[in-house]
């Protein structure tokens, strides 16, 4: 289908999908992540991490996105006409992109998890009953009724796919859907992870959800110097960062683990000092999600309407709720590799492109072809964001250069948006534009 004309949600299709087995599909979700993230031999030490991390990948890993929605969007100049392709992850900024009001979206995830959570959302904005009922299934995540309106009202236009996954049972042995009535933010492996670092913080007699309370910049950070920051010198947490394993659950697999440390594990204590220094001390807590989430594992006090608009995804924001439910009729999520969707479409097909950070696990003929296929179907004036683990663009130097010379680097906006993502997760944000 060409992304210049609109792509509908997909309503219940039984017919189509009863005999789809959700497991099967996540064993061939799971053959698919592998073969995009190990590059190594099967008994090598690199290799022997990238396979661990491949399975870590092949359920729900983040609960929720971990890219600035604002500054996708402003580098991004999403217009009415605009064709964007994005990798799904959480979904929320797929969601979030339609408050700018697009021609289409298309999401695209290996991970099995991620598709179905996408489409979840997609059919709550568009059949929940108002923005009360969606605010209360995403924002709050963690109330009883949120499974009484999945009953009645999302999972009838769900594919089967989906409603058997969501319907499904977890390792726990809960159904999966049932994370909406306890809190879905502390599921997923970043979810688990951010769990360990409470626990851990609490050994160490560190509260962090303490800065939540903070009432100015100054309050943040003596807080971070005086309670976090004194953590990164001791010494099992100086041996914990070394550990590429250890940080499966921020999403890092060894090649970008690599990236991050430029080589040096010793160095990764530092590293993530400063990530977290920035989330905690650069940005006002009360307008933040990020750090909501990371300090306080929920959106806060965004459980109340009135809360600061910042304390939100924008998907979730009163006054966008019109904008995401009339916009997910141009929506759609695919169960399939970015490359490899490229190469189904006509040339000029698409104008608005979201890389995330894919780009820190390819090899540079993965990269190559990627490139190839986004400048083939890309129109004059194109725009392509992504984010790398170190502060430098990595394409420099691993693309042919009569590839590379067809787009123009725009620093001072690739600048901007890296100070300004609340994330702080990355070292890089890059922003790329078709030369006519």
């Amino acid at each position: 289908m060409a992304l210049s004309t609109p792509a509908a949600l997909p309503e219940p299709a039984a017919n189509a999908a009863a005999t789809v087995d959700p497991v099967r599909h996540g064993a061939a979700s799971g053959r698919a992540v592998g073969a995009a993230m190990v590059q190594h031999g099967q008994l090598t030490p690199k290799g022997l991490l990238e396979r661990a991390f491949a399975f870590a990948f092949r359920g729900l890993v983040y609960a929720q996105i971990w890219e600035d929605p604002l500054v996708d969007m402003d580098a991004l100049e999403i217009g009415p006409g605009s064709d964007i392709i994005t990798i799904a992850s959480g979904g929320c900024n797929m969601l979030s992109y339609l408050t700018a009001r697009p021609n289409s979206i298309t999401a695209v995830d290996l991970n099995t998890a991620h598709v179905a959570l996408g489409r979840l959302k997609l059919a709550a904005a568009r059949h929940l009953p108002d923005h009360a009922a969606f605010h209360r299934f995403f924002a709050q995540a963690g109330r009883k009724e949120n499974i009484a309106a999945y009953r009645t009202y999302v999972a009838p236009h769900l594919d089967e796919v989906t409603r058997r996954y969501w319907e499904g049972r977890g390792l726990s042995g809960r159904r999966r859907i049932s994370a909406f009535a306890r809190n879905f933010y502390t599921n997923g492996l970043l979810g688990q992870f951010i769990g360990g670092a409470h626990l851990i913080a609490k050994l160490y007699r560190i509260n962090p959800r303490e800065i939540l309370a903070a009432n100015s910049l100054e309050e943040q950070r003596e807080i971070f110097e005086t309670r976090m920051a004194p953590i990164f010198d001791k010494k099992f947490i100086r041996w914990l960062t070394q550990q590429p394993a250890s940080l499966f659950g921020l999403g890092i697999p060894p090649a970008q683990f690599d990236a991050l440390c430029e080589g040096d594990a010793q160095s990764m204590n530092a590293v993530l000092r400063q990530r977290l220094e920035k989330l905690a001390c650069d940005f006002d807590i009360r307008q933040n999600y990020f750090a909501w989430q990371a300090f306080g594992r929920s959106y806060g006090d965004a459980a109340n309407d009135d809360a600061p608009m910042g304390s939100l995804p924008p998907y979730l924001q009163a006054d966008k709720h019109a904008a995401v439910r009339e916009g997910v009729a141009r929506a759609q999520i695919l169960h399939r590799n970015f490359t490899d969707h490229l190469r189904s479409l006509p040339d000029g097909a698409l104008d608005r492109y979201v890389l995330l950070d894919a780009q820190d696990w390819m090899t540079d003929a993965q990269l190559t072809d990627l490139w190839t296929e986004i400048t083939r179907t890309a129109r004059p004036g194109s725009r392509v964001i992504f984010r790398t683990a170190a502060r430098p663009s990595l394409l420099p130097g691993r693309l042919p250069d009569t590839l590379l010379d067809r787009w123009h680097y725009e620093a001072t906006r690739s600048d901007e948006g890296t100070r300004q993502d609340r994330s702080a997760i990355y070292g890089g944000f890059h922003l790329y534009v078709l030369k006519d």
